[in-house]
């Protein structure tokens, strides 16, 4: 079997970033970008106020000073006149400092009597003063290729007025569900079927790792039926089924993609559960096949399907990190798999500590609801004791962490 280290490189190798568009700026959140964007001017561009006070010489400041007020300085007005000497004017937070200033008083460090102003504090050259240039320089890059657009990088594109956002493409993921035994939501139950969860929740995971998912009718299980929807699904930037992928006389799933040209890159990982996931590709799409079971595509699709997606969108760094936590209890490792453990997290000082999150078995989805994290459990003869250290991939942020079993 592939190993799970082993999986991983080779998905990625087949993985690079898509083409490249231009997005409104008002929809460039949450996209990567695909070309530098150099400073069109400084940032800011002109020295102004940091504060609502009086603009002065430090000069002219000394202890028990009183200046004349010989001007209104506003945000979004241009200085036409510099401060003469001995004299103050008002100013408010982001206007232009007046040539011949050099620094601010704030309101609240002098005694204002409207045409003059007494000093609390001796001010000092340059206080409360932001310098032109002094975030960004024209023709410096302000945000590298590669840059994950996030509100504060939105803010730094808008102050340099590009509208439009050369991104690199989301991927369009084909989601496929196979079985004789399914139903879509919504439809009649009937005795023997149950109701498709992996379109949705697939659906619902691609899209949070930044995809653009498209579910395709479900596949029975006939040959003809099958080639007809994987054909279509092909027709993707990426493809995932799942069921169908395993030994079984209705397995279809690996023999179908064949017979359509894919070409077959790995089928079994040394993982549990998860282990019958196969990975194929072609020319312009690459498949995930998934077990059918919902807590082993989900945890397959964590993590093998969205570092690829993530990749795909441009992320330089598609593997989020792991985590060192200590086991809570006794766990058994299985002698020739790695083990993706369901775990709830608790913080005890600086130290994660990992307790299973409920029933391990691959049927319990509550199990997997409930979890903060996927243990990595390595291969191995002995049983790990408390206190053993594990990798964890965290699947919710630190702090929200439930803190145990629910």
């Amino acid at each position: 079997m592939t190993t799970f280290e082993e999986a991983c490189d080779l998905i990625l190798s087949n993985a690079p970033p898509l083409g490249v568009e231009v997005v409104d700026l008002s929809h460039a959140l949450g996209r990567v970008l695909a070309a530098d964007q150099l400073s069109n001017w400084d940032l800011p561009m002109w020295d102004n106020s940091a504060m609502d006070g009086f603009a002065v010489r430090a000069q002219d400041c000394q202890e028990g000073s009183v200046l004349p007020v010989v001007g209104f300085l506003p945000a979004g007005r241009a200085v036409t006149h510099a401060l003469t000497a001995g004299t103050a004017a008002r100013i408010l937070t982001g206007a232009p400092i007046p040539s011949g200033s050099d620094c601010v008083v704030p309101f609240e460090l002098a005694q204002d009597d409207q045409d003059s102003i007494r000093l609390l504090a001796l001010p000092k050259t340059g206080d409360h003063i932001r310098k032109q240039g002094s975030d960004l320089r024209a023709g410096e890059c302000a945000l590298p290729a590669g840059t994950l657009l996030r509100p504060s990088e939105i803010a730094i594109l808008a102050s340099l007025a590009i509208t439009g956002v050369p991104v690199t493409r989301r991927p369009r993921v084909a989601i496929l569900s196979t079985g004789d035994e399914l139903l879509r939501p919504g439809e009649p139950l009937v005795p023997g079927r149950i109701f498709d969860s992996n379109g949705p929740a697939l659906a619902a995971a691609v899209l949070e790792a930044g995809g653009m998912p498209i579910i395709l009718p479900i596949a029975q299980d006939d040959p003809g039926a099958l080639s007809h929807q994987l054909q279509q699904g092909l027709q993707a930037d990426v493809l995932v089924t799942s069921a169908g992928v395993s030994t079984g006389d209705r397995d279809l799933v690996r023999a179908a993609l064949t017979e359509l040209g894919a070409r077959e890159v790995f089928w079994k990982v040394a993982i549990q559960p998860g282990r019958p996931m196969a990975f194929a590709v072609t020319d312009n799409c690459r498949i995930f096949s998934l077990p059918g079971n919902p807590v082993a595509a989900l945890l397959t699709f964590e993590l093998f399907v969205r570092p690829a997606l993530r990749q795909l969108g441009g992320h330089r760094r598609p593997k989020e990190a792991t985590h060192r936590a200590i086991l809570g209890e006794a766990v058994r490792p299985r002698p020739d798999r790695m083990t993706l453990r369901r775990v709830c997290l608790e913080r005890t000082g600086e130290q994660l500590v990992a307790m299973s999150s409920g029933q391990q078995a691959t049927g319990f989805v509550r199990t997997l609801s409930r979890a903060d994290g996927i243990a990595l459990i390595p291969i191995g003869p002995a049983v790990l004791p408390v206190g053993t250290a594990v990798e964890v991939h965290l699947l919710r942020q630190p702090g929200d962490f439930s803190g145990g079993n629910q």
